[in-house]
């Protein structure tokens, strides 16, 4: 990276400072949690830094990823800086800890039931809880509920749900509308992808309408329930259509269907690698803000590059008990979900983890108020987790090291400079994906760090 942009990263200039003590048409530096200048942050396409790190046949391929054309893409640019004011409003967000994990909820039960037995107070309680998970609704995958590889802000709602309420997905399906089953080959798979130009290949559930949801708001996703059916599928894209890490490396196509032993909780690539189990879904979000990607057609777009508005984060840590907090950008933040894992490893370099549906996904939602999130952010039962996303890996690692500071100073009672300093010797930054046009890193802050009495105090939210 050059000096100069070496300067715009400077980690000690205050973000409200940063925005006044340069000229705004030389931001892209700021990738803070609060908002950032014009051109800054949040994954902004930057031509000038991906002209010095891409060569034109790597940056060809990355857009075949999605089937955007670079034309389309380039014009783009102006329009996201220009309405980044718009979108990158913020202060700091502090609040009530995040959701707890199931486990701990069966426990919590287990507890409720023993001392309804015995009749104290506690079971009264315990049915006041169950009161707050507010109402279940059943989705069902079906030709009104999914969509192919988009985000169609267009459509109605196929469900209005108010804060603290619980989605259950049913028998979700798996990519290009179920075609992908056990036994269709790879050619079939090539065939559907590119006969969709500009469509991801995921089978996209939503709109999902929150009541009382605005632009500002956050909406807290906590994951109750992930099982997926007995089955999944790894494969890559024949060569010449140009997705993946490594298209060029391999020409031919291929795809392994794997039996899941959901007892065992393994898959088996072959009689002598299992490979252990951990479901998650690869795409959870919201609305996109105008103006970040292309427009497919108005209101439109690709579920293939994730952002500000998650989406195909393809996170590995969401787990049964894992939140992810999600900035809302639209009027009832219009939830959308697909793309289900059975395991990924982090890179997801070949372009697809073990993909599967889901017997269940279910997820509850809580909305907060005017908080003013410009990233998602998520937590497990052991860390906090803050992410980068921009199509410049080396801007996307800078963006999650940032808001990773910005966590620490906020929340941990740090200066910027002794965040820095912690983040350099116990923050683990790991690479989510690369094959999604925008690529992905996610910083892992382990609780742990934290004497007991601070760890209480540090809430996303």
């Amino acid at each position: 990276m050059s000096h100069d942009l070496d300067r715009q990263f400077d980690p000690q200039l205050d973000p409200q400072e940063e925005q006044h003590s340069r000229p705004e048409s030389h931001g892209h530096a700021c990738g803070n949690l609060f908002g950032c200048g014009v051109e800054q942050g949040t994954g902004v396409f930057r031509e000038d830094i991906k002209g010095a790190a891409v060569t034109k046949r790597s940056a060809d391929r990355l857009l075949h990823m999605d089937e955007m054309d670079q034309e389309r893409l380039d014009g783009f640019l102006t329009a996201r800086g220009q309405s980044r004011r718009r979108l990158m409003r913020a202060s700091s967000f502090m609040g009530a800890l995040a959701g707890i994990g199931p486990w701990f909820t069966k426990l919590a039960r287990a507890a409720d039931a023993v001392e309804a037995a015995a009749g104290t107070p506690l079971a009264s309680e315990a049915a006041q809880k169950k009161d707050e998970q507010g109402r279940v609704h059943v989705v069902e995958s079906n030709d009104k509920t999914v969509r192919l590889g988009v985000y169609d802000t267009t459509l109605d709602p196929i469900l209005k749900i108010d804060s603290g309420d619980t989605i259950s997905y049913a028998n979700t399906w798996s990519h290009f509308l179920n075609q992908m089953q056990p036994g269709v080959p790879v050619e079939t798979l090539a065939k559907l992808r590119l006969s969709n130009p500009g469509h991801g290949p995921h089978s996209i559930i939503g709109p999902v309408y929150v009541n009382g949801a605005e632009p500002g708001d956050v909406l807290e996703v906590r994951y109750k329930r992930i099982l997926p059916f007995d089955w999944g599928a790894v494969f890559n894209n024949p060569g010449s259509i140009g997705t993946g890490l490594l298209p060029q490396d391999f020409p031919e196509g291929q795809v392994k269907y794997l039996k899941l032993d959901l007892t065992k909780m393994t898959a088996e690539f072959n009689s002598n690698i299992h490979v252990p189990l951990k479901p998650f879904q690869g795409t959870l979000g919201v609305a996109p803000p105008d103006g970040f990607y292309p427009a497919l057609t108005p209101g439109v777009t690709s579920s293939v590059p994730p952002g500000p508005h998650g989406g195909n984060t393809d996170l590995s840590e969401m787990v049964e008990g894992s939140t992810m907090f999600i900035p809302v950008w639209k009027a009832g933040a219009l939830i959308y979900t697909g793309d289900s894992h059975a395991v990924q490893g982090d890179g997801e370099i070949n372009l697809s983890a073990l993909e599967t549906r889901m017997k269940e996904l279910r997820i509850q939602v809580v909305l907060h108020k005017q908080k003013n999130f410009a990233w998602p952010v998520a937590e497990t039962t052991t860390h906090w987790i803050t992410l980068g996303l921009d199509k410049d890996l080396n801007v996307a690692m800078t963006l999650a090291a940032r808001n990773a500071i910005n966590f620490l100073a906020t929340r941990a009672d740090l200066t910027k400079l002794d965040a820095y300093a912690l983040c350099s010797i116990a923050v683990s930054f790991r690479v989510t994906q690369v094959v999604d046009i925008v690529r992905g890193v996610h910083a892992m802050i382990p609780k742990n760090l934290f004497a007991a009495d601070l760890r209480k105090q540090i809430a996303v939210v």
